[in-house]
């Protein structure tokens, strides 16, 4: 991948979500318009599927890079992962703000929130609760809880919110999911689950005009990629990197 997010990780993924008030049209006419205008853009994209609430418009799965555009009841959502680039990712996610507004009848009153997620993925073939743990918590005050001679991690998942402005309505999250059930942990067998890290950020609040929406996205992009590269790629990705290659 060329994306140095991508290199540091297994998957690395970009997600938009349009959150709104009420609930969207579920027409066959208006559905089938807006995937066809996305599929004009986006050829690669020519899977239609229906999943329990949700329909979407994929792209077939090649080389573990792919994209894909879901509605479900008061949401609109896209992502792309293992993009070649971050821009390929933004693409995708302007064109479905601009045109979902117009074909779903969104009026800007109706938007509850928008946000952007960078996912990265880091696979690790043991307790993954014990990565996390040894990477990000065993120099906290925090580890002194456990005692690992005689005790096993089976729950590490650090989450943190934090806003990012004096309003409070531009907000981040950080959250770290281990993926380990305990069931694995007492037979010694892990599964083939990655540690998945997600860094969210979030706008809240009604827009004035349509055109505030991807003006929105544009901010969330800058201050995404601003927190990935001074926070999360040093601080999260980083130290379970060296922690996973460590055994």
């Amino acid at each position: 991948m060329a994306t140095s997010f991508g290199a540091l990780c297994t998957d690395f993924y970009v997600n938009q979500k349009l959150s709104l008030k009420m609930d969207l049209p579920s027409g066959r006419e208006t559905v089938f318009d807006l995937f066809d205008r996305i599929r004009r853009e986006f050829p690669q994209m020519d899977r239609f599927r229906r999943y329990e609430g949700e329909l979407a418009l994929e792209s077939p799965d090649q080389s573990s890079q792919y994209s894909w555009l879901a509605l479900r009841r008061t949401t609109v959502r896209s992502g792309v992962v293992n993009p070649e680039a971050l821009e390929r990712a933004y693409r995708l996610h302007r064109m479905v703000l601009e045109v979902a507004p117009y074909y779903l009848s969104i009026s800007p009153l109706d938007i509850e929130f928008i946000e952007l997620v960078l996912g990265f993925d880091l696979r690790a073939e043991r307790n993954r609760n014990e990565v996390v743990f040894e990477a990000l918590l065993a120099d906290s005050p925090l580890a002194a809880l456990i005692d690992p001679h005689d005790e096993t991690i089976i729950e590490s998942q650090p989450f943190l919110g934090f806003a990012l402005n004096t309003r409070c309505d531009v907000q981040a999250y950080v959250e770290v999911k281990s993926r380990t059930r305990t069931a694995e942990i007492a037979a010694g067998k892990f599964e083939d689950e990655p540690i998945s890290v997600y860094l969210t950020v979030r706008q809240y609040g009604s827009m004035k005009t349509v055109d505030d929406v991807k003006n929105c996205f544009g901010a969330l992009a800058g201050h995404s990629e601003r927190l990935a590269e001074e926070r999360v790629l040093p601080h999260v990705i980083l130290p379970l990197r060296e922690a996973i290659l460590a055994h």
